[in-house]
């Protein structure tokens, strides 16, 4: 399966029964560098549902949620995210992954956009 986007500008890539990941670049351009925390971070085991918040930006004055796009149990999280702020931006630009959930209805993807619908959607 191609890599699916959703609303919330999410990518999900999938491998197996397990769902990387990952901000969408233009999501992290929007973020921009100023970013000085990833707060509330799951931890491998926590199950998830879907649009449950999976972690919280913290930005100066600004927090900003990323939420679960599929439901499922998180069976690895990205070191990089209990690491160096100064750090996040160049890896989210980078497309880095940031959790990797083990998901337990897969039809959940099926509601979700190609690359080219992102495209059209991030325009607007």
């Amino acid at each position: 399966m191609a890599k699916v986007y959703t609303e919330e500008h999410e990518w999900i890539d999938v491998d197996g029964d397990v769902a990387v990941i990952g901000v969408s670049a233009f999501a992290a351009e929007q973020l921009g560098d100023d970013i000085v925390a990833a707060e509330d971070l799951l931890e491998v085991g926590d199950s998830v549902d879907q649009n449950d918040i999976l972690f919280v930006f913290e930005k100066a004055k600004v927090a900003v949620e990323v939420y679960a796009p599929v439901s499922g149990e998180v069976v690895e999280v990205n070191p990089f995210l209990s690491g160096d702020a100064t750090e996040f931006h160049d890896k989210l630009v980078g497309l880095e992954w940031l959790y990797k959930i083990r998901m337990s209805d897969p039809s959940q993807l099926e509601s979700m956009m190609d690359e080219t619908a992102y495209a059209d959607f991030a325009k607007e």
